[in-house]
């Protein structure tokens, strides 16, 4: 046994995550949430900075998602999805606005919704 401390804030759950495009962009694609850490979700911009996992920049013509979107990042365990400011929005199964910095807990085949873009939220 170990006597070194788990990180609940590091630990990657037993089942990998994807977001999968339902409605705009390319229906069907499918991106991966890192299990560890954080995935940033957002359009690739080198001159601002902003190098997000999960580019959408070909899958959001009109962009409606921003540059430093959103980003879904792991806790305890659990998945959660926390918009970061967005001008457009992030919106979980037709819900309110989520608020930037009050992250929302995601669950299997949850809908998010960025700008214009749906997706699915698989875990497994």
């Amino acid at each position: 046994m170990s006597d070194t401390p788990s990180n609940p804030l590091t630990e990657a759950p037993a089942a990998t995550a994807k977001l999968v495009i339902t409605r705009g962009g390319t229906v069907g694609k499918e991106f991966t949430a890192e299990g560890a850490g954080e995935t940033l979700i957002g359009r690739w911009d080198p001159d601002g900075g902003a190098f997000p996992e999960i580019d959408l920049t070909g899958d959001d013509p009109e962009a409606k998602i921003s540059r430093k979107h959103a980003r879904i990042f792991v806790q305890d365990g659990e998945y959660y999805l926390e918009d970061l400011g967005s001008l457009n929005g992030t919106y979980v199964n037709r819900g309110p606005r989520l608020l930037p910095g009050s992250p929302h807990p995601l669950k299997n085949d949850d809908e998010v919704v960025m700008g214009k873009t749906f997706f699915k939220f698989v875990l497994g």
